[in-house]
């Protein structure tokens, strides 16, 4: 018994110091989107991966669908789970009547947030961006309102976030065809413990009990297949 608990305490200690390290890769070209996102740890031993490969306006009603799959490892043999939604406004809105209950319900939510968010590491971050609306002035002009969007947003992140290394941000006008393509990537770095820590301080700081949250109205179907 003592040895199993000073295998489960050493386990547990381990993973309050591993680091959680966050690939995201987004790519947009017109109405094509691409989505991304790998989470690994122990140097890639064990990693886990959401791909949405397809995010696009349902033409039947006013709501966005968005197709992603989930795969844990990089074998072909582990299972891998495919998902479509449907997002209507009204689950937009759930969202943020959610979120609104929640910022209201949580006292001192935004120094803890930020407390948590000094722990996190942004590294390799690149956003290009090429726009084009078919006319130079309106070009011209929306060039310049992204630039102005771009900084406001790094600035934002700097603010919030540890820099590695200085982010990478370009802006491309295309004066001769109406075309937008943007491609973002980063990596991101946080030790577990630092995220368990933080959602400690939430519960020690809730107040009254769970809010009542709105559900979502509507799920598309959802399957799961193994390869």
């Amino acid at each position: 018994m003592l040895l199993v608990l000073s295998i489960l305490l050493l386990l547990f200690i381990l993973i309050l110091f591993t680091k959680l390290t966050i690939l995201i890769n987004y790519y947009h070209h017109n109405d094509n989107d691409d989505l991304k996102i790998k989470l690994k740890i122990w140097f890639g031993l064990i990693k886990y991966t959401i791909n949405v490969p397809l995010i696009k306006v349902d033409d039947n009603s006013p709501s966005l669908i968005v197709k992603s799959n989930t795969k844990l490892g990089d074998s072909s043999e582990q299972s891998t789970k495919e998902e479509a939604k449907r997002i209507t406004t009204e689950d937009v809105d759930t969202y943020f009547t959610n979120a609104k209950k929640l910022l209201n319900h949580v006292v001192g939510l935004h120094r803890i947030v930020r407390m948590f968010l000094r722990k996190v590491t942004l590294k390799g971050f690149e956003w290009e961006t090429m726009i084009g609306l078919g006319d130079a002035a309106h070009t011209g002009t929306i060039t310049g309102a992204i630039w102005a969007f771009k900084g406001s947003v790094i600035g934002l992140i700097s603010h919030y976030l540890k820099l590695k290394e200085m982010p990478k941000i370009t802006v491309t006008p295309h004066f001769q065809a109406a075309v937008i393509h943007t491609r973002l990537t980063c990596i991101i770095q946080f030790r577990i413990g630092h995220a368990i820590l933080a959602g400690l301080k939430l519960f020690k700081f809730w107040k009254g009990g769970l809010p009542h949250l709105k559900k979502k109205t509507n799920f598309a179907h959802d399957k799961t297949k193994s390869v």
